[in-house]
């Protein structure tokens, strides 16, 4: 019985990475804007197909990912340049709306270069599984949980050690102040915007390898990164690693110890019942409104 749970938390904790890294790019970009952007799932799926497009043309796999990811940024870069900065003093929900439109527009896009047939990456060091503690770990695994502790020691030293990331930490708070000191939010908006596509193509590509994708594979992991995200407190980058975490533990101990076919559902009533019960997130806290 140990042994199974353990292997249940290793599955969940290899998935729950994902989803951290995912809820990780929700949350700068909230930080950024206040806008939930509900396109992150689909620069998942681009960081993924282009990384096999690439792949599949000749270009070695190291060099396919960096590519990949450029390319992805690039993509999150052009999105805030010409869906959101043109939106500039709408209201929230209506940025919310072009991210949706944008998601679904990169969806179209996806499918008319890819089709609708399921691509993936070969693993980065082979696929034999590895014995650790009783529990079956694909090297991919390992490759995927230590890239997310990379990149989660990477953004919090962004954020607490460089000017550019305190520059960005200063807009989460008050962005009138901040501009009033000379940041250029517009700037940081932008730079949160490449951040987060980032995040989300490494994502893509490290989970290509353990599961098939497609031209909306990026649907149901941006609802995870999302769910990640409130469970942590939105807005709170730290707290939507924790979300991320917990959702795919929890998803896993579900799926075992219940059923397969219900652990979305186990998940998002676990979303629903920390909005109940504490609506600012696990690891939120109330803050009084930004004017």
């Amino acid at each position: 019985m140990f042994e199974q749970l353990f292997q249940f938390l290793v599955t969940g904790i290899t998935v729950g990475s994902l989803y951290a890294l995912v809820g990780l790019g929700f949350a700068l970009i909230y930080n950024a804007s206040d806008v939930v952007n509900f396109a992150q799932g689909e620069f998942v799926m681009l960081g993924a197909m282009i990384a096999i497009a690439l792949l599949d043309a000749g270009m070695p796999l190291l060099l396919a990912a960096s590519a990949a990811t450029l390319l992805t940024i690039v993509a999150g870069l052009l999105l805030e340049r010409f869906a959101i900065e043109p939106a500039k003093g709408a209201s929230v929900v209506t940025t919310i709306i072009i991210t949706i439109g944008a998601g679904i527009f990169l969806r179209g896009v996806a499918l008319l270069l890819w089709g609708k047939d399921f691509h993936s990456l070969p693993p980065f060091s082979g696929d034999t599984p590895i014995q650790l503690g009783g529990a079956t770990v694909l090297p991919q695994s390992l490759w995927v949980l230590g890239i997310t502790v990379l990149l989660v020691a990477l953004v919090r030293a962004f954020f607490n050690r460089t000017l550019l990331g305190k520059a960005l930490l200063a807009c989460s708070f008050n962005r009138v102040a901040a501009q009033a000191v000379g940041i250029n939010v517009r700037v940081m908006l932008r730079l949160a915007y490449g951040l987060s596509a980032g995040l989300g193509a490494l994502a893509g590509i490290l989970i290509a390898p353990i599961t098939f994708s497609s031209y909306e594979a990026g649907v149901m992991l941006g609802l995870k990164g999302f769910s990640a995200a409130i469970i942590g407190g939105i807005g709170n980058p730290m707290g939507a690693v924790a979300g991320g975490l917990l959702l795919g533990v929890l998803e896993s101990l579900g799926a075992g110890l219940i059923s397969s076919g219900y652990k979305d559902a186990i998940a998002f009533l676990f979303v629903l019942m920390v909005l109940f019960f504490k609506p600012t997130g696990l690891f939120g806290h109330k803050v009084a409104e930004r004017v």
